[in-house]
């Protein structure tokens, strides 16, 4: 990250934006948009990778944990696996009309209070009785924080220059790794001691931290013009967005990227804590460490798409992130964690390469763009988790590598769809999805 400029003009101006109107009514066309370097951009670069933290931290919270969970509830790894797949799905499913709160009532606004809703139920996750309460629960957590992906993809395609804004997304799915990094890290070691209610609590309390600190620092936007929430509207708005074929193939890629992670993730514990490797809750929440490989390779994603452009850049995450499945079927230790950082690298790579394609290519209703993305994001997610958890119970981790490498070859198929497309564009031949 780039240091911001240390003078005492632009250490006010900063200050001054964390307290202006959260939706202007129009957008200041005389402030420049915020790039490296400049008043403004190291605070939201910060406040949006600690969202990425709290938001990823939150979200698989019970994902390290589902081993212990299954024991302590009595329930399968495939029903363990719902306390998972409830919070990813109920953020696929309101991702939409969150987006289309962001739209109206801006962006940060959105952000904070789906924050707010978030780390509240957080605290009450390690008090649920019974396995359908806690997946309940999860539910709603999964719901309020749908407002953070969209929101924030469209925050920063409104109010970062255009050259940065792919950086600046790969700092945010920066954030995501982190999050989803630590909050395994620090579960595995405390559940090991405590048990898991004790370990959700503490990442509930970490959450809570985050989402101050993302409050205090994100500066308010300069360039944001307030939309209509008429259904009408709304629907038109997605329905240009599905009737563009590259949006289509970008959802489809994003969705089955993260059927690979949602997967390999949910069920890695299990293989773990299995012969021939038989390690302790902590040392298994340790192996997501990888995350910070995620970290780099998203924060990269811009240099990489300029060597290899867009799809270069997407075959290079798929093949990355197939080899690391084929390498984990290994009965060695060392090799599956080179399988897993290789999955980690690719997954994050072509995610974040996805992720600041839709907000290049949406011209209008950024926020339902990125929203149709992360609800087709976390759709895979869910469907990873499920999918993965029963192929994991009948066929073993091999039913799970053959799971993602299913995923891994649709998203080649369609990035070679896409390459077709513009050949034929370029001919002056209409492209088709």
């Amino acid at each position: 990250m780039t240091p911001a400029d240390t003078g005492a003009s632009t250490t006010v101006g900063a200050a001054a934006s964390v307290s202006a109107p959260d939706v202007p009514g129009t957008p200041d066309v005389h402030t420049p948009r915020m790039a490296p370097g400049g008043p403004g951009y190291r605070r939201m670069s910060l406040a949006l990778f600690l969202a990425g933290v709290a938001t990823f931290a939150l979200l698989y919270s019970t994902q390290a944990l589902l081993p212990l969970i299954s024991g302590d509830m009595g329930v399968t790894a495939g029903d363990a696996s719902w306390t998972v797949a409830a919070a990813t799905g109920g953020l696929a499913v309101f991702v939409l009309p969150m987006s289309a709160l962001s739209e109206r009532f801006g962006r940060r606004t959105v952000m904070t209070a789906s924050l707010a809703v978030a780390v509240t139920v957080g605290l009450l996750v390690p008090f649920a009785p019974s396995l359908p309460a806690l997946v309940a629960l999860r539910a709603v957590q999964g719901a309020a924080l749908a407002g953070l992906p969209a929101s924030a993809t469209a925050y920063l395609a409104e109010e970062v220059a255009p050259r940065a804004l792919v950086t600046a997304i790969g700092l945010f799915v920066a954030g995501n790794s982190v999050g989803g990094m630590s909050g395994r890290v620090i579960t595995g070691w405390v559940a090991q001691e405590w048990g898991w209610r004790v370990a959700v609590g503490v990442i509930g309390v970490v959450a809570v931290a985050c989402a101050v600190a993302f409050r205090m620092l994100l500066p308010a936007p300069k360039h944001f013009t307030p939309g209509s929430l008429r259904p009408g509207v709304l629907a038109r708005t997605v329905r240009d967005h599905l009737a563009n074929p590259l949006l289509r193939r970008l959802y489809a890629i994003g969705a089955l990227f993260m059927t690979v992670f949602g997967g390999v993730y949910t069920v890695i514990g299990y293989r773990l804590a299995e012969a021939p490797f038989s390690l302790p809750q902590g040392v298994i929440g340790s192996i997501f460490l990888v995350y910070l490989v995620g970290t780099v390779s998203a924060s990269t994603a811009g240099r990489l798409v300029g060597r290899l452009g867009r799809r270069g850049a997407l075959y290079l995450g798929g093949s990355t992130t197939a080899a690391g499945l084929l390498l984990s079927l290994a009965p060695s230790l060392p090799l599956v964690l080179l399988g897993l950082v290789l999955i980690t690298a690719g997954f994050f790579a072509g995610h974040a390469v996805a992720s600041s394609a839709v907000s290049r290519t949406a011209a209008h209703g950024r926020a339902q763009a990125s929203a149709l993305y992360q609800s087709a994001y976390y759709i895979g997610s869910s469907a990873g988790s499920t999918v993965g958890a029963v192929a994991f119970h009948s066929g073993g981790w091999a039913g799970t590598v053959g799971v993602g490498l299913l995923a891994v070859s649709g998203v080649v198929a369609i990035t070679v769809t896409g390459s077709l497309a513009a050949r034929r564009t370029g001919r002056g031949v209409p492209a088709r999805a």
